[in-house]
């Protein structure tokens, strides 16, 4: 049986990715709730939306250690940015 590939110690990139990527992914998520929720009162959507941002952050910070590299955390995490910021352009366009 052959062994898997032990994780590979880049901390300083994996961090990196999880707080620069991290930060964007949860504001990115933010907006395309404020987007979608346009039923809700105003005031209950900013909260909601604003506070959200901290447990994706740190959500993302906290699982980026499990990506075997550090390339594979800022990869991973850049193609969902794009889909999050994807997804939030064409909400714009379509409201």
């Amino acid at each position: 049986m052959a062994r898997a590939e032990p994780m590979r110690r880049d901390w300083l990139a994996k961090t990196l990715a999880g707080s620069l990527l991290g930060l964007t992914l949860g504001l990115g998520c933010s907006a395309v709730f404020s987007l979608l929720a346009t039923g809700l009162p105003l005031a209950v959507r900013a909260q909601l939306a604003m506070w959200m941002v901290a447990p994706i952050w740190l959500g993302t910070l906290s699982g980026c250690f499990c990506f075997a590299d550090g390339w594979r955390a800022w990869r991973t995490l850049g193609l969902a940015n794009l889909a999050v910021f994807g997804i939030w352009a064409l909400l714009r366009l379509v409201s």
